[in-house]
């Protein structure tokens, strides 16, 4: 779909000692591993069972999110086309650029869904209407 694709990220396994594994590092860079100056980030975590988030989309920010523990399904969607994606693996992330309303589901218990921005927060950014969000994102694309 425009202006969502899924990123791999570097993925470093400490595989010295076969025996007693070090674990995985997983670094994300701004302009790097992501197409953006990095300004904030934030996370969900202890989402109830049956929550739905989301519900909106932004005017100019960007971001990747990221299901650093359990998973998430995510719904991403122009007014023309719609995609359902799982996030369950922290060495992958889910870019979401300008216009797509997005919708975050089915989070498993000890889920943690890392969200990387653009910028910092600004509420006029944010369009919450799906019918407002319809009419500017049909100018959009």
């Amino acid at each position: 779909m425009i202006n969502t694709k899924i990123i791999e990220f570097n993925d470093i396994i400490d595989a010295k000692n076969i025996e007693r594994p070090m674990g995985h590092l997983t670094p994300i860079e701004g302009f790097k591993d992501v197409p953006f100056d990095i300004k904030r980030i934030y996370y969900l975590t202890r989402v109830p069972e049956n929550t739905i988030r989301g519900f909106h989309s932004h005017k100019e920010l960007q971001q990747v999110l990221v299901c650093l523990n359990g998973s998430v399904q995510i719904s991403v969607s122009t007014p023309y086309e719609k995609e359902f994606i799982t996030l369950d693996d922290p060495a992958k992330g889910l870019y979401i650029g300008p216009m797509i309303w997005r919708e975050m589901y089915n989070f498993s218990p000890g889920s943690v869904l890392m969200v990387i921005a653009s910028e910092y927060y600004d509420e006029g950014d944010y369009i919450r209407d799906y019918r407002t969000y319809c009419e500017e994102a049909q100018d959009f694309f």
